[in-house]
Parts: structure tokens; C-alpha cells; sequence
């Protein structure tokens, strides 16, 4: 009898599972926890651009970015979100000689965030006054927190911008903070030449997008086991650098 046991208790060890659980269920969890990563992760990155449209309606300043893309759309004659794209498309080949390795999110960054922003212009009215200016712009500085917060918790790999300042951060050896200050500085100096938004809305952003993706992050984390997927790249939710 002793021996049967110890027999069972081996197979159990062998397959990978332990007492009381099947391969099946193990199977549907991992399922389930992808479906929801995948959720946040899309669903992250639409809203994102929904709320940079926001910003772009209320008129009173833009994030950093979107600053550089706007005033490139007001030179090019494209749309702000075809930019975005083209800029994304153009800030991942940077991270070919940076050495960084993107993630389905990554690329997934450079198309859904632009789309997301063209389809929400497209349907939002014209905002006048200061009574509907206002909130839109609140609304959009917290939506983009809350967007952010998603979609770095689905661990699926940084922003492509994201992965700019970290490649550099580790090529040059300067600090995440410095080499976010720099890049966003450069952008917005250069779309505001062009062109692009800024005022208020940019300043508020610049500081509530940390602590407002901090706490959405904590409200949107998943269970570790959750984000062990091949999938995932670019390091552990807290390197990111809250901007797609």
C-alpha cells in the first residue's frame, strides 16, 4: 500500500501538476489569464487614444508627443493619428542598434493608439467655451492615466517610445528620469515649432500622468503567474515609463 502511494505521488510530480488539480484546468487558467491581458492590453491602448483626442478637442495643450504629432500633421497635411503612427513606426527602428526587443504590445502601440485618436476626432463635436474645454481636458489627462495603467499591466512589452528612453537609459548610462526629460523637452520645443499645442493641458499632464498611472497600475496589476507568458518583453511593469 505504501508503495502505491509513493507511485501516485510521482506521477503527480512527473506531469507537472499537483494533487487535486487536472492539466485541463491548469490549461483553462492560462487561457483565461491571457484573455484578459489581452483585454487590458487592447483595451488600454483604445483608450489611450481616445484620450489624447480628448486633449486634442479641449484644445488647451497636449502631451508631449502628441505635441510633436500635431504639429507634423499641421505640415504634412496628414492626420494627427496617421502621424502618430509613422512617428512609432520610425521610434522602433531606433531600437534596433539600442538592443531592445519588442513585445506584442509594442508593435500593437504603434497602430492602435493612432487608429483609436482618428476614429474619436471623427465623432467628437467641436468643444467651445471654457465650460466644456476644461472638462475635457481633466477628462482626458485622467482617462490616459487609467489607459496607461492598463496596458503596462498587461505586460505585453513597453510603448515604442517607451522602449527609446529605456534603450538609451542603458547605452548611455544616464538615469530614466534624465533621459525622459531630454527626449520629452526635445519634442515638445520641436511639434510646439511646428505647429503643435501647448498650454495648460500640457503642463497639468506632465504632472499627474506619474501619479495617476501609479495608482491605475496598482488597480489593473495582474497575479505574477499571469504575465509569465513568451509573449510578454521589455522587463517588469513598474520599468515602464508611463508614455505609449
Amino acid at each position: 500500500m505504501r508503495q502505491a502511494t509513493t507511485t501516485t505521488n510521482r506521477g503527480h510530480s512527473l506531469s507537472g501538476t499537483t494533487p487535486g488539480t487536472t492539466p485541463g484546468a491548469s490549461t483553462g487558467a492560462t487561457r483565461r489569464q491571457l484573455l484578459r491581458r489581452l483585454t487590458q492590453l487592447y483595451a488600454g491602448l483604445t483608450l489611450y487614444g481616445v484620450s489624447s483626442a480628448l486633449l486634442v478637442v479641449s484644445g488647451l495643450g497636449l502631451e508631449p508627443w502628441n505635441v510633436l504629432h500635431q504639429g507634423l500633421a499641421e505640415l504634412t497635411g496628414l492626420s494627427i493619428g496617421a502621424v502618430s503612427i509613422v512617428v512609432g513606426a520610425a521610434v522602433l527602428l531606433l531600437w534596433i542598434p539600442l538592443r531592445q526587443r519588442p513585445g506584442l504590445g509594442t508593435v500593437s502601440n504603434v497602430f492602435v493608439v493612432g487608429l483609436a485618436m482618428d476614429a474619436a476626432l471623427a465623432l467628437l463635436p467641436d468643444a467651445e467655451g471654457w465650460a466644456v474645454r476644461v472638462p475635457l481636458m481633466v477628462a482626458g489627462i485622467v482617462l490616459n492615466g487609467a489607459a496607461t495603467g492598463l496596458y503596462i499591466a498587461a505586460a505585453f512589452g513597453p510603448g515604442p517610445r517607451d522602449g527609446l528612453m529605456t534603450g538609451l537609459h542603458e547605452r548611455t548610462g544616464r538615469s530614466i528620469r534624465s533621459m525622459r526629460t531630454l527626449i520629452e523637452v526635445a519634442v515638445v520645443v520641436t511639434g510646439f515649432a511646428l505647429g503643435g499645442t501647448v498650454g495648460v493641458g500640457t503642463v497639468l499632464y506632465a504632472l499627474a500622468i506619474g501619479p495617476l498611472a501609479q495608482f491605475f497600475l496598482r488597480r489593473f496589476a495582474l497575479p505574477a503567474t499571469a504575465t509569465g507568458g513568451v509573449v510578454a518583453a521589455g522587463g517588469p511593469p513598474e520599468q515602464a515609463i508611463l508614455q505609449p
